[in-house]
């Protein structure tokens, strides 16, 4: 009994669904069926009708307006996938019965799939010409909210547009052995949608486009199948005509004969219809106005290629595709690429293409560049099937135009061209050997080096640019197997090559060897190099991979740091390899042995360079092994305590000597102090040096600097480094301690006031090292500044120091005179202008932070318009951040730097200047760009602007005229620069002002 219920709701769901979907009057009874008949059965209902009462709940919360522009029964329809197939097949039937009123049916589905109000009514259907029914629709068609269910957003009407291309199918499949060919359904529909393909109104053009776009897709099926029953009868007419006339069967031969002639008209009728729909909306809806109606047009011409193409794979239709490549829209143009791809794939479809790719090449090429990076991807993507296809369609400087954008910061876009990289460097590679003349050669060759030798070989000649970390990020998808090949890379370095075979160039081995580095960093960090994606991790590192990688680099790395320990570059990205080890594996593998060997050779690696990027790569791998988790621990700390008791020795013996009075110290004696006091301010960049008590020392060393006046300048920055490292330090253990330490460490605050006395001092004496001094003092200033007691570390607060005001004045003095310089007063080089950078972002972050007065930030802000190119985002970013923490006082500092500005032009032009030359013009236009910092809300910065006009118009009237009573102000004519900003003074503020 509950089946039966159960077949009678589903049989009363379907029937009512069919009928709303013809009279949406009758939208009404489907609810009330839904809402009172189905509880009233008491029984489990079908999955249709749960999925239509779902469907229903989604659609009863669209505004009004659209139900009533929609039949909400329609919607659920086409959202019911499953119901599709038997609905056409009902619709079917009804054909059957009465052709003209199902055609009805269909043609007002269309219309209301438009979204359109309008019926088409018997009536019309009988009597008007199917250009009269769309004007009679196009007059009932509601534009004013420009909205139809193609282009409306949501999951239901995503799912509408899927259901409606579905729909379509479905009913072409299940016509095509029967009503497709009846001369009367296809036409009317093609006609009809011919006609609404044409119309002025963009729903009709967009959803009839649409509509017959995938029944052309649909025919085109039905054409294939036709062709491939015609090929399998003609192939079976043959096999029994061949045969004995004695076996021969007269009537199966023209039952053969009668069903390709069947075959034939028919394929013929649909060709017909094909054509009809191609030159009736294809041809003029390719280049509409509309860029998602060009690319449904382009899109299914590409599948239509892929799926017939001995009947459209030609240039007749390929011209279209080339043609549109060329569109504006990045949209269409990404269809383009996509349909292409989908026929180069094919490699049997290639013979076909190569007009069409001699053609357009240029074009594909170009499209790798495209503003749009999906299409650039697709472009690369679509190249790389080209390149698989055949070899000698793309130049070589075709190929180079895309190996430069392995370096694209766009991560999908140096993806793609890693893998045309390696798609073609492996194809190039596989030619070459296959052309070796010696097989036993090739065979020795791969035994003695391993079968990725020739590919890494050969990526160790390409072109790094200094970037390998994003070649290496690029090829990471294709090419993860050879970019892990690590024995395969330190065997090409440790290993003599074999006979025939030429060895590295010194070039080759340091790329290599950079390229090695990043393998691993990129394997062990799983994310992209900094610049490039979200940040997001590639590729989880799998457990075996690390473990295979210490195994191997705790064996080779240090034979790999005795061959190149005189070479810097090679040995700094050697040191960097064990920051990424499992340093477990040294004591379950019991490679203490190679831990001893690694120990060592880092220790006379130290004792032979002075480069500080050597040094701190030694450095950095000693703080990587001497993590106190793992057993090495001891051994490791001890080696490092050794070596750095032994420099600390060296230096304060070296010291005495190099201090002593009376004697003139040379330059060999100047180079062991300098050399030795590099490594220990690079160990200190990284260990905790403090309980060698180097802070002495080294502020003795810079005394002696500042009194002799002498002192070698490099000796003078590593000294002044190093003590930073050491009154950091000092803080990095009073900040994780308690308060009693706090007080046990006010001798260490003595010892950094001492250091910023020191750091004055050099500013003040132009004998060297002015730049390293600023810095350094600029850092400490605001590290020891009153933020340092934020976050809960009120206890910190006896060792927060403010800057007095004449540092206060040195420090912007300085800035002054070496940062704000002509081109003719510095040689102007990238390197210089960066430095100058530097210091200029250094003293900015004391603005920021308060901890200088935010009125100096005057001086710096009335450059903006005059340096604008070297520093305008820096002193931009300041302006903004001020403006954050204090609105009033910003704009006091912005008028005030425009008042010192108009006061240098008095001085120089005098007081009858001119108002339209250069120094006052550009004083407006200054003002002006500070006008337009402050943005467009006038309510957020009312007040601002509002102290901002108060203090320009006092600041015009202060000074009397120097002739006497009844003369203008001598500083009138700043009102004309204070108007700039009266745009941004609020209407209620004028008077007040």
């Amino acid at each position: 009994r509950h089946q039966s219920y159960r077949r009678s709701s589903t049989i009363l769901s379907k029937w009512l669904l069919s009928l709303c979907v013809c009279q949406p009057a009758c939208s009404k009874l489907f609810l009330i069926y839904v809402c009172v008949f189905l509880p009233g059965i008491r029984t489990p209902v079908s999955p249709q009708t749960q999925t239509s009462l779902r469907l229903l709940m989604l659609v009863s919360t669209q505004p009004k307006e659209r139900y009533d522009s929609y039949p909400i029964v329609l919607i659920v329809y086409l959202c019911c996938l499953s119901w599709l197939q038997s609905v056409v097949d009902d619709w079917i039937e009804a054909y059957k019965t009465d052709r003209d009123m199902a055609l009805l049916d269909l043609i007002n589905f269309f219309i209301q799939c438009s979204g359109c109000k309008g019926v088409v009514s018997g009536e019309m259907f009988r009597n008007m010409q199917n250009s009269e029914i769309i004007r009679r629709m196009t007059e009932e068609f509601d534009e004013d909210s420009g909205d139809y269910p193609l282009t409306m957003a949501g999951p239901l009407w995503k799912k509408f547009k899927g259901s409606f291309c579905e729909f379509i199918a479905v009913l072409v499949r299940q016509c095509q052995y029967s009503i497709i060919y009846d001369e009367y359904l296809m036409d009317t529909v093609i006609s009809l949608l011919t006609g609404l393909s044409d119309s002025q109104v963009r729903a009709f053009r967009h959803t009839s486009t649409l509509a017959a776009m995938k029944l052309m897709t649909a025919l085109v099926n039905v054409a294939l199948n036709l062709s491939i029953n015609m090929d399998n009868t003609q192939r079976q007419y043959e096999t029994e005509r061949n045969k004995m006339v004695a076996k021969r069967a007269n009537d199966r031969l023209e039952l053969l004969l009668q069903k390709r002639k069947e075959l034939q008209e028919n394929q013929d009728e649909i060709e017909n219809m094909m054509n009809a729909i191609f030159k009736g909306v294809f041809v003029h809806r390719y280049r509409d106005a509309i860029a998602e109606i060009r690319a449904i047009t382009i899109e299914e011409i590409g599948m239509w290629m892929k799926l017939y193409s001995d009947a459209f794979l030609n240039d007749s239709y390929l011209k279209y595709v080339g043609w549109t490549m060329h569109d504006k829209q990045g949209e269409v143009r990404l269809k383009c690429l996509t349909a292409l791809q989908g026929l180069y794939y094919n490699r049997e479809l290639n013979t076909r293409l190569e007009l069409f790719t001699s053609r357009f090449k240029d074009r594909i090429v170009s499209m790798t560049l495209d503003k749009e990076y999906d299409v650039a991807v697709q472009a690369i993507k679509l190249l790389t099937l080209v390149l698989h296809s055949t070899d000698e369609v793309l130049s070589p400087e075709d190929c180079e135009s895309v190996y430069h954008l392995v370096y694209s910061a766009h991560r999908p876009v140096a993806i793609a061209a890693g893998e045309f990289l390696f798609k073609k460097y492996t194809h190039t590679l596989r030619h070459t050997h296959s052309l070796s003349p010696s097989m036993n050669m090739q065979r020795t060759y791969n035994t003695h080096w391993g079968k990725n030798h020739p590919h890494s070989a050969r990526l160790c000649m390409f072109q790094l640019h200094e970037h390998a970390a994003y070649l290496v990020d690029s090829l990471w998808e294709s090419g993860a197997d050879l970019l892990k090949d690590w024995e395969c890379m330190t065997s090409l370095l440790l290993d003599d090559p074999v006979p025939g075979e030429e060895a590295l160039t010194d070039r080759q081995e340091t790329a290599l060897i950079e390229i090695m580095l990043c393998t691993v960093r990129q394997a062990a960090e799983c994310h992209p190099p900094i610049g490039r994606g979200t940040g997001k991790r590639v590729r989880d590192l799998r457990l075996d991979d690390r473990t295979r990688m210490t195994e191997l680099f705790a064996v080779t790395l240090p034979p790999l740091l005795a061959k190149y320990s005189i070479d810097s570059e090679k040995v700094t990205n050697l040191l960097q390899l064990p920051q990424f080890f499992d340093l477990d594996i040294y004591t379950t593998g019991r490679l203490e042995k190679h831990l001893e060997a690694l120990l060592r050779q880092i220790r006379e690696i130290v004792e032979k360079h002075t480069d500080t990027e050597v040094l701190e790569a030694c450095s950095k791998t000693y703080h990587a092994l001497c993590n106190e988790e793992f057993t090495i621990f001891n051994r490791v700390d001890i080696a490092r305590s050794q070596l750095v008791d032994e420099l600390v020795d060296k230096f304060n013996r070296l010291l005495e000597d190099f201090l002593q009075e009376g004697e003139e110290p040379d330059d060999d004696d100047a180079y062991q102090v300098l050399s030795t006091l590099k490594r220990i301010t690079a160990f200190h960049n990284a260990h905790d040096l403090s309980q060698w008590d180097l802070f002495s020392s080294n502020f003795k060393l810079l005394n002696t600097g500042i009194e002799n006046g002498d002192m070698p300048e490099q000796i003078v920055v590593h000294a002044l480094q190093c003590t930073h490292y050491v009154v950091l330090w000092y803080l990095a253990k009073v900040s994780e301690g308690s308060h009693r330490k706090v007080c046990n460490s006010l001798l260490n605050w003595k010892q950094m006031r001492m250091f910023c006395l020191m750091c004055q001092r050099y500013l003040t004496n132009s004998i060297s090292s002015l730049s390293q001094a600023f810095t350094i003092l600029c850092d400490v200033l605001l590290v020891f500044s009153h933020q340092m007691v934020s976050g809960g570390r009120e206890q910190l607060e006896p060792l927060v120091y403010s800057p007095d005001d004449s540092l206060q004045t040195e420090l912007l003095s300085f800035i002054l005179h070496h940062v704000f310089i002509d081109q003719d007063d510095d040689n102007c080089s990238t390197e210089a202008l960066h430095k100058r950078r530097n210091l200029l972002a250094a003293y900015c972050k004391l603005i920021i932070y308060n901890v200088v007065e935010m009125n100096t930030g005057a001086d710096i802000f009335k450059q903006y318009m005059r340096y604008y190119n070297d520093y305008g985002d820096i002193i931009k970013e300041t302006m903004s951040k001020t403006r954050q923490i204090d609105k009033i006082q910003c704009a006091k500092t912005l008028i005030l730097s425009l008042q010192q500005l108009f006061h240098e032009m008095m001085s120089e032009l005098g007081t009858g200047f001119d108002r339209s030359s250069s120094a006052f013009c550009g004083i407006k236009e200054l003002a002006r760009r500070f006008s337009l910092t402050f943005g467009l809300d006038q309510v957020k910065t009312r007040d601002a602007i509002a102290m901002l006009h108060k203090d320009g118009i006092e600041f015009a009237f202060k000074e009397p005229s120097p002739q006497g009573e009844g003369n203008p102000p001598l500083h009138l004519a700043f009102l004309d620069i204070l108007s700039e900003f009266s745009s941004k003074l609020m209407r209620q503020d004028k008077r007040t002002v």
